[in-house]
C-alpha cells in the first residue's frame, strides 16, 4: 500500500470512531494521531497526557504548546507510575504495568464524558521490539489507529512534514523508566538525574541520545555521526564534570551509538 492509501486509510477509520480521546505525549506519532483526528472529528477529540516524575518536563511542555497551537480540547492527568505495585522494582513486564495503569484511567474518562474510543500512537514498527505495553493496550481495548493503517515511524515522519507539524523531525524519545536495566529499583532522585544528564547533553546539541544508568555509571548513547564530538577534550571534560556533579561515578560512551531498546539486549523473552 502506498503512503497516500495508508493516509486515506488512518482518517476513515478515525472517521469511523466518531468520538475519541487521543493518548498524547507530543511526541512525533501521537502528535501526528491527534492533528489528524482534530482535522477528520473536530471537537469529538480529546487529548490526554499524562504527567508523571518518567515523563520530562521539556516533553510534557510541548506537549501542552502543541495542543494550544491548534486548539485542541486537552486534559492533563496525574500518573505515578512509581505508585503501581511493583513498577518501581523494574521488572521485565515494568511497561505493562505503566500502560495498565495509564490507559485505566484513560479509560474511565472516556466512560464520564462520552468518547467511544481511546486511541493511543503505536505504529507498524513498534511491533519490531520487546514491548509488554502492547499487551495492555490489547487487553483494555485501546486503538492503535497508525498502526492499524500500516503507518510506520518514516511515513509518519513524512506525512507529519507535509502537514507541517513541528514534530516531524523531532527525536525519538521513551520514558525515563528505561534508561534503566531490569532489576534495578527505580527512584525519582535516579529518574531526575537522568533527565538533567540528557537535558545537560541536548543543551550540548545532542538530539537524539540517551543516558542509560547503570548504577552508578552512566552509558552515554548518541547517533553514530555524533561520536566523534567526544574526540574534542573540551567536551569530554564539561560532561564528565556536569555527570559527577549529578553523582555518577564513571561516565561511558556506548561506541554502538543510540539505538531503541538497548536495555532489551542480552536477555531471552520467555
Amino acid at each position: 500500500m502506498d503512503l497516500d492509501s495508508k493516509f486515506e486509510t488512518l482518517k476513515n477509520r478515525l472517521k469511523e470512531m466518531d468520538r475519541v480521546i487521543v493518548a498524547f505525549s507530543g511526541g512525533v506519532d501521537s502528535s501526528f494521531l491527534l492533528k489528524v483526528a482534530h482535522e477528520v472529528l473536530g471537537s469529538n477529540v480529546l487529548a490526554v497526557t499524562a504527567k508523571s516524575s518518567t515523563y520530562p518536563e521539556r516533553e510534557f511542555k510541548e506537549a501542552v504548546e502543541f495542543a494550544a497551537q491548534y486548539s485542541i480540547p486537552h486534559k492533563v492527568i496525574e500518573s505515578e507510575e512509581l505508585e503501581v505495585e511493583g513498577f518501581a522494582e523494574n521488572p521485565l513486564n515494568r511497561c505493562y504495568l505503566c500502560k495498565k495503569e495509564l490507559f485505566d484511567k484513560i479509560k474511565r474518562i472516556a466512560m464520564e464524558e462520552g468518547y467511544k474510543f481511546v486511541a493511543e500512537g503505536s505504529n507498524k514498527d513498534d511491533l519490531g521490539d520487546y514491548r509488554p505495553g502492547l499487551q495492555a493496550i490489547n487487553e483494555l481495548g485501546i486503538v492503535s489507529p497508525l498502526k492499524e493503517a500500516g503507518l510506520t515511524k518514516n511515513d509518519i515522519r513524512i506525512l507529519s512534514k507535509e502537514l507541517g507539524l513541528k514534530t516531524w523531525d523531532k527525536p525519538s524519545f521513551a520514558c525515563l523508566s528505561s534508561r534503566f536495566p531490569y532489576g534495578e529499583k527505580i527512584t525519582v532522585e535516579k529518574l531526575q538525574r537522568v533527565d538533567k544528564a540528557e537535558q545537560y547533553l541536548i543543551d550540548l546539541g545532542f538530539r537524539q541520545t540517551r543516558v542509560r544508568n547503570h548504577g552508578d555509571v552512566a552509558r552515554i548513547e548518541v547517533e553514530e555521526e555524533n561520536i566523534e564530538k567526544f574526540l574534542d577534550r573540551q567536551i569530554r571534560e564539561a560532561v564528565y564534570t556536569r555527570f559527577k556533579e549529578l553523582g555518577y561515578v564513571h561516565v561511558a560512551l556506548d561506541l554502538r551509538g543510540y539505538r531503541t531498546g538497548s536495555m532489551n539486549e542480552g536477555f531471552t523473552r520467555g
